[in-house]
């Protein structure tokens, strides 16, 4: 899978892959996707912003990514 997933990849993800499952938001099936939603982590509503850092966090580490962002980190609660 490449860094760009397309509406019908997308909807054919299973809830469980995405940051934010009930909204469906910051996919993350690959390594490449868990460094975009690294990336785009500043856009996500303060409120929801700790679920997501522990999420990218979570898939971090089953992908073998690092995760250089010490706002993530801090949000996550490390």
């Amino acid at each position: 899978m490449n860094d760009k997933l397309d509406t019908e990849e997308r909807k054919e993800l299973p809830d469980n892959l995405f940051g934010l499952p009930e909204r469906r938001e910051y996919p993350m099936p690959d390594a490449a996707h868990v460094r975009a939603a690294e990336a785009y982590f500043r856009y996500c509503p303060e409120e929801l912003k700790p679920q997501l850092a522990r999420a990218i966090l979570r898939f971090a580490k089953a992908y073998g990514v690092d995760v250089e962002s010490s706002t993530v980190r801090l949000y996550a609660g490390e």
